[in-house]
């Protein structure tokens, strides 16, 4: 496929990008600065601003689908994805994240958001309440086929095993707590890319 990645040398971005590439994938990544982007075969770097609509739906167009791996807490939800859809490509995957996932936690029933816990980390609060309106801006919208793929709680460096479980929308945690590596991330994000079964839904990926 024809790949436009947006955000590709950050954290899961690049990890993204690396697991575009591997499986043969052609890619357009958009950043900042371009001359971060390693130079890898079938990798075009691209200018781009989240912020620029109209520029970006013209960056986006053509392409067989988009990735964005971008910090929800400092973008625009309504913008991005209108720019997405202004640019008529097919599918949207989305680098999500944990705090609108459910937990059962002590007195608290099944439903309740992992944000909403009592110990959830101050220093985290803004992002994940952003990737939550930008979640229910998803639900709500009408015309793209979008996918939003939630990490689990910890989302950390490591190694890119393949051996992960998936869920909808209850954290998935073990005895070691709920975890997913970058690499691991990547690759669930690229299988549900080559083999949709997330159409319009939010899906989860943890040990």
């Amino acid at each position: 496929m024809h790949v436009a990645l947006i955000g590709a040398t950050g954290n899961v971005g690049s990890r993204i990008l690396a697991e575009l590439v591997q499986r043969g994938h052609t890619v357009t990544a958009i950043v900042r600065d371009p001359a971060r982007v390693p130079a890898l075969s079938g990798v075009e770097a691209r200018a781009g601003d989240v912020a620029d609509g109209k520029a970006l739906a013209a960056l986006l167009a053509n392409h067989d689908a988009i990735v964005s791996a971008v910090p929800f807490a400092t973008t625009d939800a309504a913008g991005l994805i209108a720019a997405v859809r202004a640019a008529g490509v097919p599918r949207y995957l989305v680098v999500g994240g944990a705090g609108s996932l459910e937990v059962a936690l002590g007195d608290f029933p099944l439903g309740l958001k992992l944000i909403d816990a009592p110990n959830f980390p101050q220093a985290y609060r803004q992002e994940a309440a952003a990737g939550c309106v930008f979640l229910d801006r998803l639900r709500a919208e009408k015309q793209l086929d979008w996918t939003f793929l939630s990490p689990s709680a910890m989302f950390v460096p490591g190694e890119r095993t393949g051996r992960f479980r998936l869920g909808t929308d209850l954290l998935l945690s073990n005895e070691s707590g709920s975890t997913i590596s970058f690499e691991d991330y990547a690759v669930a994000l690229v299988d549900e890319l080559e083999k949709p079964s997330h159409s319009r839904q939010r899906f989860t990926v943890g040990y």
